[in-house]
């Protein structure tokens, strides 16, 4: 049987220092960078010229910021695959990362997929906790859950609700439209303890709001996003209630059996789990 194919894509605006960290572990984990497509969002500083450096399967460079949805769907279709990687420019990934979360979706079922992770601050042994604590959490699997730092989308997806919506003024959004579409047709999608990375936690996404002059609690969308999504405003408040109360659960029955969970933070040097 012939291996599915896999290309990965993220969006950068700025943040070079970052974009490198996550080639770096690329690199380091063994993928091969003719699969990795990077689409510059209007870069000022020296992200352009690094990727130039690069043998990458594509380097998009975008007059100025066209936002998240644009870039991932420019990305997805300059190298498509089996499996398409949507990942931030601010993780760093670890060994057996990609095997780990494409052999997890193939188990499972599931179409959408994304891995465990920790976020914040990288002053721990990533591959020491990844070789050590973290095998614990390798059958692990919450069904229903997804985040855009990284996801793992089959062909399949893209034939049956389509790619992001490509709009540049949604800032920040286009992850919650994709996955209001997923859940409108019954798209398995999981996180799973088979796969990890970590997090700096939204680089870019600051990046963005500063240079707009809003506070980091400020959405780059629309107060009223719920009528995007088709909802009256007490549908996506009792949606947010489900979303919380499921990962209550979830939270409860990881620490209770392993100790540890699929999300966590480093807070002051120590490990949080949520």
């Amino acid at each position: 049987m012939t291996a599915p194919t896999v290309a990965v894509t993220f969006a950068c605006y700025n943040q070079v220092d970052y974009t490198r960290q996550c080639v770096d572990s690329l690199v380091r984990a063994g993928f091969d960078l003719s699969r990795l497509v990077a689409v510059d969002n209007g870069s000022t500083d020296a992200t352009r010229d690094y990727l130039g450096t690069l043998p990458l399967g594509g380097r998009i460079l975008n007059g100025h910021n066209l936002g998240c949805g644009v870039a991932w769907n420019q990305g997805a279709l300059a190298l498509q695959a089996d499996w398409t990687v949507i990942m931030n420019n601010d993780v760093v990934v670890t060994t057996g990362w990609l095997d780990g979360l494409v052999g997890a979706a193939n188990a499972n079922g599931l179409k959408v997929v994304s891995p465990a992770l920790v976020e914040g601050a990288l002053d721990y042994d990533l591959e020491a906790f990844r070789a050590g604590d973290a095998t614990k959490m390798r059958d692990v699997t919450r069904r229903g859950a997804r985040h855009a730092v990284c996801m793992a989308v089959h062909r399949s997806v893209w034939d049956e609700v389509g790619y992001f919506r490509a709009t540049p003024s949604l800032w920040g959004f286009e992850d919650s439209l994709f996955f209001h579409e997923l859940d409108q047709a019954g798209i398995a999608c999981g996180q799973v303890g088979a796969s990890w990375l970590h997090h700096y936690g939204s680089i870019t996404l600051s990046a963005l709001k500063r240079e707009r002059g809003l506070s980091q609690k400020e959405g780059l969308s629309a107060r009223d996003t719920y009528r995007v999504l088709g909802q009256s405003f007490l549908q996506r408040k009792w949606a947010r209630f489900q979303r919380k109360r499921q990962d209550a659960r979830w939270r409860e029955e990881e620490l209770a059996r392993h100790g540890m969970t699929l999300h966590g933070e480093r807070v002051d040097g120590a490990f949080h789990w949520r």
